[in-house]
């Protein structure tokens, strides 16, 4: 069986257990970044991963509900600095370019 092509923010399971995201691809080096769910990064080479895939150690898996394992945010952070959970809008904006000297 081929191995699939990782790409960026696809999820993988090794072995059963411990999940990682796809998040950097070096073509011109042949490495994969990944990151598990601890947040802990690594690279594989290409051929690495062809191998573990074939002999069934890397499989396709959904992204885990709670991903906030890997980036480290609390919660409360993400009340607090989210803006929905306060009733403020979000909509992102410019600011404003007052006061600004351009021949500074």
């Amino acid at each position: 069986m081929v191995a699939p092509q990782p790409r960026i923010g696809d999820w993988y399971r090794l072995g059963g257990g411990e999940l990682f995201e796809v998040v950097a691809l070096n073509d011109d080096d042949a490495t994969i970044d990944i990151q598990y769910f601890d947040g802990t990064v690594e690279e594989m080479d290409r051929e690495d991963w062809d191998t573990q895939w074939d002999e069934g150690f890397i499989e396709g898996a959904e992204p885990p509900e709670d991903w906030s394992g890997s980036v480290d945010v609390d919660a409360d952070d993400e009340q607090a600095h989210g803006g929905e959970a306060l009733g403020e809008d979000t909509t992102p904006r410019a600011g404003s370019l007052e006061g600004l000297d351009l021949f500074e």
